[in-house]
């Protein structure tokens, strides 16, 4: 009884879950380890995300760096 009606709360709010469990999270860590570090191990996250998404939809990663860095990097 108790699961159903958890994953229907769940699966009317997944983005509200989602989200205060990622911020919880990341409370958690910047008591623990500091806001800076938190905040570097956020960005990683987000950077690693983007590539993963971009290698999913079959998109070159060379085009995207070319986009990001100025010309003559290589």
């Amino acid at each position: 009884m108790k699961k159903e009606v958890l994953l229907e709360i769940f699966y009317n709010n997944k983005g509200k879950v989602i989200g205060s469990a990622i911020g919880f999270i990341l409370a958690i860590l910047a008591i623990i380890i500091g806001f800076f570090k938190t905040l570097f191990i956020a960005m990683c996250v987000l950077v690693g995300y983007y590539v993963g998404k971009k290698v999913d939809n079959k998109e070159s990663i060379i085009e995207i760096i070319e986009r990001i860095l100025p010309d003559g990097w290589k």
